[in-house]
Parts: C-alpha cells; sequence; structure tokens
C-alpha cells in the first residue's frame, strides 16, 4: 500500500470518529452585518476608530512587520514602550511581550520547569497551560476546579525541589473567577509560585481593567500572563514579573527566542487601547450593566445559564446534539454564537458560549434571548 494512502486511511478514521460524535469543527467566514456573540472583543476596542488608526500609523513608521526576532533586530521601540507601559499597568517590574497568548504560556513553563518541577494545574486550565506543563518535562498533577483543599492535599504530598501552581484567572469556557487570594496563600505555605493566566479578565475585571489580579503584588502571585486580542481589541500577548523571571525567560524560552516579534503597528495599536481602558472605565461599566441584564433576563425566561459574572456566559445543553441544533438557529437568524462540545469541555457539558461585549446594545441582547428562548419553546412543544 502506498505510504500516502496509509497516512490518509489514518486521517479518515480520526474523522469518521469525531464527526460520528458530533464533534467535528468547521471554520465559517464570518458574515458581514451579522451579530457577534461569540468572540473575546470584550470593550469593543477592536472596532474603536483610534485603535484602528494607531495601527496604521504604526505600521506606515515602522513596517509591515518587525523583520526578525526581539533578539536579533526585531525588538523596536514601540515594543520596548509597550513592555514599560504593561509592567505599569499591572504593577509588576518588567513586562515580555510574546506573539500570542499560546506561546507564551508555552514559553513560561518550558523555561521554568524541569524534571525537578511538580506542576499543579486547576482541571479546567487552558489547553496551552496544559500543553506547557507536558512539554516542560515536569510532573504534572491536576486539582479538582478551583478546589483549595485537593490543592493542599497535592503540595502537601509533593517532595518536588520545585513547585508552580498554575490557574487561568477568568475561565475561558465557564466564565467564573479563580479565587487568586487563596491559590497564592496556599502557594506561599508550600514554597510555590503561582502563575496565572488572566488572559479573560484583564481590560475586564478590577481596578483600571488590570484583571482579578489587580491588588496582589509580584510576590503573591509571581508570574503574570496576559494576552491582547481580546478585551485590549489587539494580538499578542505578554508575561509580567521580576526582572530576573523576565530576563530569564529572554534566555530560555524557546517560543520567546525563535519566533519573530509582534508587527509594530500591533504594538501601537495596543499602546492605544491600554489607554483608552485607563482612562475610559465607561466601556467597563457598559460591559457590567449589559452582564447584568443579560442574567436577570435569561433567568426570567428559564434559560440554562451557568454562574458567570463575566463576559463569558455559557449556556449549558449538556449535549452536542442538542448544542448544535440550537447553534443552527442563531446561525439562521444572523447571530453567531460558539458551539463548546468535548473535548473542550467535559463529556455531557456541551453549550453555547455567549460572550458579551461592550458594544452590544441592549436591544442586541434582546435579539439574542429572543432566539434563545425560541429554541427553548420548540423543545417544550
Amino acid at each position: 500500500m502506498p505510504v500516502s494512502e496509509v497516512w490518509h486511511q489514518r486521517l479518515a478514521v480520526a474523522r469518521d470518529e469525531r464527526e460520528r460524535q458530533q464533534r467535528w469543527r468547521n471554520r465559517r467566514v464570518s458574515a458581514h452585518g451579522a451579530l457577534d456573540f461569540a468572540g473575546n472583543d470584550y470593550l469593543g476596542l477592536a472596532q474603536d476608530p483610534r485603535v484602528q488608526a494607531a495601527q496604521a500609523e504604526g505600521a506606515k513608521r515602522f513596517g509591515a512587520g518587525a523583520g526578525a526576532s526581539h533578539l536579533v533586530s526585531g525588538h523596536l521601540g514601540i515594543h520596548d514602550a509597550l513592555e514599560e507601559a504593561l509592567a505599569e499597568w499591572t504593577g509588576r517590574e518588567r513586562a515580555l511581550l510574546f506573539s500570542t497568548g499560546y506561546m507564551a504560556n508555552l514559553g513560561v513553563l518550558q523555561a521554568l520547569a524541569d524534571s525537578n518541577t511538580a506542576i499543579f494545574q486547576d482541571r479546567f486550565n487552558h489547553a496551552s497551560l496544559l500543553d506547557g506543563g507536558a512539554l516542560s518535562g515536569a510532573r504534572s498533577r491536576r486539582y479538582h476546579h478551583r478546589d483549595g483543599h485537593d490543592l493542599q492535599r497535592l503540595l502537601a504530598r509533593s517532595t518536588a525541589t520545585h513547585k508552580l501552581v498554575v490557574s487561568d484567572g477568568v475561565f475561558s469556557m465557564d466564565g467564573d473567577i479563580a479565587d487568586v487570594g487563596e491559590l497564592a496563600h496556599i502557594s506561599q505555605q508550600h514554597g510555590a509560585w503561582l502563575m496565572i493566566d488572566d488572559a479573560h479578565g484583564l481590560g475586564v475585571l478590577g481596578e483600571n481593567g488590570a484583571g482579578c489580579v489587580a491588588g496582589f503584588n509580584s510576590q503573591q502571585v509571581p508570574i503574570l500572563v496576559g494576552t491582547l486580542g481580546k478585551a485590549l481589541g489587539t494580538a499578542g500577548a505578554f508575561v509580567a514579573g521580576d526582572a530576573a523571571l523576565i530576563e530569564h525567560l529572554i534566555q530560555f524560552s524557546r517560543s520567546y527566542v525563535y519566533t519573530t516579534a509582534q508587527p509594530p503597528g500591533i504594538a501601537a495599536a495596543t499602546l492605544e487601547a491600554l489607554t483608552i481602558v485607563q482612562r475610559e472605565p465607561e466601556h467597563r461599566q457598559r460591559l457590567t450593566r449589559h452582564i447584568d441584564y443579560f442574567r436577570q433576563q435569561a433567568a426570567a425566561l428559564g434559560l440554562p445559564l451557568g454562574h458567570s459574572h463575566t463576559p463569558i456566559q455559557p449556556l449549558l445543553l449538556g449535549s452536542e446534539q442538542r448544542t448544535l441544533a440550537w447553534a443552527a438557529t442563531f446561525d439562521e437568524h444572523a447571530i453567531q454564537v460558539g458551539a463548546i462540545r468535548p473535548p473542550t469541555v467535559p463529556n455531557g457539558e456541551s453549550r453555547l458560549r455567549i460572550t458579551l461585549s461592550a458594544r452590544h446594545t441592549q436591544s442586541d441582547i434582546d435579539r439574542l434571548l429572543e432566539v434563545a428562548a425560541a429554541c427553548l419553546n420548540e423543545e417544550q412543544r
């Protein structure tokens, strides 16, 4: 049998199995004019004319791309300015830019952990954190979701030389928030460092939008990861911490060393977005009102809400079939929602992942709720 046929048979078996489980994913080109309740542009800054203009001006001034990695010739003045601004915003000594959030998490865990390290991760952590732990060669344990007692138990049993506790700040599929204070206390009790990936909290939560880590210093949360493509509306990520951490990552993080630096126009746009986040709290305030309104109305309709009070609002539908049926109805009404199925979430916990934005209007939310209510009513006939 030809080699290509052997491989294509393997691909076909994998496809058939995933389609049988109703878990096959399809890309789609977002339709112009569709109402987006699937993206992570929480403050609407991706569409802000000031951010768009800053990106264009940055590209015009510095070029469309950086042209090299940060350690060769790609680290430009605009990158340096953005790192300084991010460090000040998060109350850290230094910050380091990465091309994506996924690369940031892989890079931190690979650079810090080895076979003498034990990593303790929340069971609901993002895939990039789990993959980073696996690639690091460290011994990894996963504690029950937001369960400090289980984390205490695992840490107490560990004999590892170095211990690292890792958690999302806001969990991307459920929208609930880690108890950062408890995690910091437990980590310090057991001589562990704490790493928080606050991708979905930065810009949305806390004073000045500084996230769920606002008020916690670098002694309590030594490693802070944030993304720029969600509330800030651009692209890329950063790690913030003390100078020793950042210098170590510059030397040993493979996903930092061996990739081209962020396009300078993106850095310029992010600087503008960061200024808006800090100076214009009305965007966060409007988003908070949207969250409260959605939850009140959804509860009144009897929709299967999760327990989130963040922009991530899951409608817990259970089966893949039910989730796909509801998603198809939303598509028919030109409303984009996320149809989330295993393996992204546990078996039996498929859901529509609805995300709210400051750009939405109350009438947009009413339109969403109307379609959701129609789905529920159709099932009850």
